[in-house]
């Protein structure tokens, strides 16, 4: 099973796709987590990449698919996976099909995380990230029991560039303008299912694995 997770910066889908991949076994493809490890290794392709991302903005298809393109012909993507964050715009979802369809393959689903804006705001601005191993904090509903430091390695806690309030703001347009157009597509194709992303975590994931069961 093959299935699309849409929706704002900060709506949860990454959490979710961490928790469905461990239950179904399906990896996780997350485009962020790519580049942010592009942009770590300091590669001409991070470097690229960072210019568009710490202002909000896009990175350009043609860096995103490829990073794609190679991913899903690994050996652990054959029985499915869960694209978080990836296609992010029309181009990208009709180039998505295309490579899908000459592997005799196809998007089975595509939740749509629904979450109003000043709460993304809310969520995104309080969050901290470790340097050293990528966990993630909140100042307000999960705080590490140091200030300043990660529960799992003690490495130093950080605000992402893109987390700050303006660069949010941006992505959310930038979002808006750019990626609702999916959800028409994925409507079109009887693939979109809605997902009330203000509830808790436990709650969203059994909401998320009810719904799917339609898809299988």
């Amino acid at each position: 099973m093959i299935t699309v997770f849409l929706g704002p910066p900060g709506s949860g889908k990454g959490t979710q796709a961490k928790r469905l991949s461990s239950i179904r076994n399906w990896p996780q493809l997350s485009t962020g987590d790519m580049l942010r490890q592009a942009i770590s290794d300091g590669s001409e392709l991070g470097k690229r990449a960072n210019e568009f991302i710490s202002v909000g903005a896009l990175v350009p298809d043609d860096v995103v698919i490829g990073l794609i393109r190679e991913r899903i012909k690994a050996d652990d993507c054959r029985q499915g996976f869960i694209l978080d964050g990836f296609p992010r715009t029309l181009k990208q979802a009709e180039e998505l099909d295309q490579m899908l369809s000459r592997q005799g393959r196809r998007i089975s689903a595509a939740a749509l995380f629904e979450i109003e804006d000043a709460e993304l705001v809310r969520r995104l601005s309080g969050r901290r990230t470790c340097s050293g191993c990528g966990a993630m904090f909140h100042v307000e509903s999960l705080r590490p029991r140091v200030d300043g430091v990660c529960d799992q390695c003690g490495g130093k806690l950080i605000q992402r560039a893109d987390d700050n309030e303006t660069v949010i703001r941006k992505r959310l347009e930038v979002y808006s303008n750019q990626t609702l157009p999916l959800v028409q597509f994925y409507r079109a194709q009887n693939k979109l299912f809605p997902v009330d992303a203000r509830r808790s975590p436990e709650i969203v994931l059994g909401d998320l694995t009810q719904q799917l069961k339609a898809f299988a």
